[in-house]
């Protein structure tokens, strides 16, 4: 899908690395990592960790969607003059020009983690009847927070589709606006730290004991990390100040396996290839890709043949996963706010903690910082069960 005229415009990240743009644009320049050690229950690994969130505790009439991952959102929309980006918006097209799509993957469940713990310790045979979970571990409940607290009035849903969730919020956004449903969407994802994922990663055998490698030749797994983040998805005549334009969008389902992706990159191979077209870009139009690079044999292995497949190989790319976890339903939202950074910057980030690349590996993936004037990128978001998001983001003249 082409979006010719649509900009990226005010957008924030909140992570490991700190909140804000200003951890984003230190982690480019020097390549530092947020990844610490993390243990849960019986699992020990490396996790991308949002120092703070445990600290705040909400009161009134926002107590009852009071959970780790609405924290976060919160975190996130304060950063940076976001909400108040949205609020001038607001003020200038109505409430219900202003459409909100979030992308998450477990949502709230650690409040739903937290409610049988205390179910167990009460010998109870039944959560509790006020639990909130309609607030809380929802699917939607990040989608409904964001749209309530942003007061929008707009279209709200919540995309869950795994680690691509963040990235295909862009499309629905285009389309959105492209209907004429709205004239402005606020996108994002979120997605916390729980117990769920860190022994369901672990169960997998995807977990790795050290800080994430992407693409290196001792790789053995993800780091998981956890993220909010929001960017406003205009016409560029909404936008004053933009920069950054959404250029073009590819989606796929290959649908091969619920955890591996296709032996031939088949379903990323089409979503890139979609992007270019959308785009009316060649590869020789694209001076960076914002790989998904997760650190696990496989999927990096796949993302490299998607890439040598559409002679993409020569054309600098990296990771960031090793600097900020895999943040699952933000991963596409991380994605996009560091490739942004990165190109205002000119430069190409480093592939976080990677030293090696492994032989096989064909891509050129970068393992120092690369300063390059990058105009037009890629962002690539894969997510289990084959569902696939790649994203053609270009700076604005």
């Amino acid at each position: 899908m082409r979006q010719a005229d649509l900009a990226v415009g005010p957008y924030t990240l909140t992570c490991a690395l700190g909140s804000g743009l200003r951890a984003v644009r230190e982690a480019i320049r020097t390549g530092r990592s947020g990844l610490r050690p993390y243990t849960s229950a019986q699992v020990s690994c490396y996790a991308g960790a949002v120092d703070g969130l445990e600290q705040v505790a909400w009161s009134g009439p926002w107590a009852r969607w009071d959970c780790r991952n609405n924290r976060l959102a919160l975190a996130a929309l304060e950063a940076d003059g976001f909400a108040q980006a949205v609020a001038v918006l607001r003020s200038r097209l109505g409430s219900e020009r202003i459409g909100c799509v979030m992308g998450t993957s477990t949502s709230g469940i650690g409040a739903t983690e937290a409610a049988y713990r205390d179910m167990r310790a009460r010998g109870a045979e039944a959560l509790p009847a006020q639990f909130p979970y309609r607030e809380t571990h929802n699917i939607h409940a990040v989608g409904h927070f964001v749209h309530s607290w942003l007061r929008l009035k707009g279209p709200a849903l919540t995309v869950s589709t795994a680690c691509s969730s963040s990235a295909k919020v862009f499309g629905v956004a285009a389309r959105l606006i492209a209907s004429g449903t709205c004239a402005a969407v606020v996108v994002g994802g979120v997605d916390s730290l729980c117990d769920t994922t860190i022994h369901g990663f672990a169960s997998l055998q995807l977990l790795s004991g050290r800080p994430a490698r992407p693409f290196a030749a001792d790789r053995d797994g993800i780091s998981v990390g956890e993220a909010g983040g929001f960017a406003i998805i205009a016409p560029r005549g909404l936008m004053d100040g933009a920069v950054l334009g959404l250029r073009g969008t590819g989606e796929s389902s290959d649908a091969y396996h619920m955890t591996a992706p296709h032996p031939a990159a088949a379903g990323a191979l089409s979503a890139m290839a979609q992007a270019l077209r959308a785009a009316q870009w060649t590869v020789a139009d694209v001076d960076y890709i914002h790989l998904h690079g997760t650190g696990t044999p496989l999927n990096d292995a796949a993302e490299d043949l998607a890439l040598v497949s559409m002679g993409a190989d020569k054309v600098a790319a990296s990771s960031l996963k090793g600097a900020l976890g895999h943040t699952l339903g933000a991963a596409g939202i991380a994605g996009v706010v560091f490739t942004a950074e990165a190109m205002a910057a000119g430069l190409v980030p480093a592939t976080t903690n990677t030293d090696c690349i492994d032989p096989a590996v064909r891509s050129a993936i970068a393992v120092a910082a690369q300063r390059r004037p990058l105009r037009r990128a890629l962002v690539n978001a894969f997510g289990f069960g084959g569902s696939n998001s790649v994203l053609a983001l270009a700076l604005l003249p």
